[in-house]
């Protein structure tokens, strides 16, 4: 197979498709890959290090879409790479369509088949592919909340941890998946008072044996979620459906409860946010207030530390790719359930039922399109 890999050009996205070392991989099982130049620059590898893995280095993105048989990218394709699409091309990427009915209407307009990484499953339930990325952006959220504490962006000027004689911040971390997990170990390492909440009770049984009294695991009620926003200086949204719009858990309401300068960090923002309040920024433009409150919404958080979730990400995803590749996508989706869930759109048809409903769009199942 032929597999392509464009040059990422969502704002300050570093990020790239495939690694060198998942080119060799794929070289080596006997397909070719071309890397459209500078696609690896972002992660500290330059067009050579492509050459030597045995991939073809190609001038422009218009040139890859054109030529391969499937689209290899890290973030869901900006309207004028999805209008490169061809029909029955393979895309493999993050998507999140949920929340976006313009990239979803360009996708099925395509007829091209999308895989997203986020809703490929494994035999525990989990989101093998969108984990890593996940991991990385519940340690950045703690880093960038910190951050956005400070007077000087428009924070309340509290230190984290505090200090000797003066408390430490207190941290609100809503969900207690993988993102709010490494969250929260990245809240307590730096000192501050520390509670999760999370509708799981198993949930909070499996990270009370993890962190003991290091954190407060709380279950989470209506009640519980509007005392404990009205405390926090830091809240880290931290929910996840698969495939679905994220619910809006804080709403604008409970602004007014929070102490001025507070941080909101919506790690939820590429399935819509689960802030009221909340729209997606960029890492040019970060952050914006709301009644006093500073909100932190970047959509593409892990691509501001490029080279960690770049690797993290090709570890998990290679072997989705050699599948596509070595089998072609229907025997692959055939034999690979997991992967199946992955199949977002089909040859025109929407194949995931929470984006259908979440847009208000007919949809068919993953295994009607294949005709299973």
């Amino acid at each position: 197979m032929l597999v392509g890999v464009p040059k990422e050009i969502k704002n300050h996205e570093y990020r790239v498709g495939l690694t060198p070392t998942s080119v060799l991989e794929l070289v080596s099982a006997g397909h070719k890959v071309i890397v459209q130049t500078g696609a690896g620059s972002g992660i500290g590898e330059d067009d050579q290090a492509y050459i030597s893995a045995g991939a073809s280095i190609i001038d422009s993105a218009e040139q890859v879409f054109a030529e391969a048989e499937m689209i290899v990218k890290v973030k869901e394709p900006q309207p004028n790479e999805c209008k490169m699409l061809r029909p029955g091309q393979i895309l493999f990427t993050y998507l999140h369509l949920a929340p976006d009915p313009t990239q979803t209407q360009l996708l099925v307009e395509s007829d091209c088949v999308a895989i997203a990484y986020e809703t490929v499953t494994d035999n525990d339930g989990g989101l093998p592919l969108l984990a890593p990325m996940s991991e990385v952006a519940g340690r950045m959220s703690i880093q960038a909340g910190a951050t956005c504490l400070e007077k000087s962006h428009g924070g309340s000027g509290k230190l984290l941890g505090g200090v000797p004689g003066v408390e430490a911040a207190k941290v609100l971390v809503i969900g207690g998946g993988v993102v709010g997990s490494n969250a929260l170990q990245m809240a307590i390492g730096l000192g501050a008072q520390v509670t999760v909440l999370d509708r799981s009770i198993a949930r909070l049984r499996e990270l009370d044996a993890q962190f003991g009294s290091a954190a407060n695991m709380v279950y989470s009620t209506r009640a519980a979620l509007e005392s404990h926003v009205a405390a926090a200086d830091l809240i880290i949204g931290a929910v996840l459906i698969p495939g679905a719009a994220a619910p809006k858990l804080v709403s604008r309401e409970m602004l007014g409860s929070m102490r001025k300068g507070s941080v909101l960090v919506d790690v939820a923002i590429d399935q819509g946010g689960c802030f009221e309040t909340s729209k997606a920024t960029t890492h040019a433009e970060p952050t914006y207030i709301v009644d006093d409150i500073v909100h932190y919404c970047v959509a593409n958080m892990p691509g501001a530390v490029a080279a960690t979730s770049t690797h993290a990400l090709n570890n998990a995803t290679l072997p989705f790719t050699m599948a596509l590749a070595n089998l072609g996508y229907q025997e692959a989706l055939q034999k690979d359930p997991h992967l199946l869930e992955g199949l977002n759109v089909h040859r025109g048809a929407i194949t995931n039922g929470p984006v259908g409903e979440a847009l208000g769009l007919d949809f068919i199942t993953a295994q009607a399109a294949l005709g299973l």
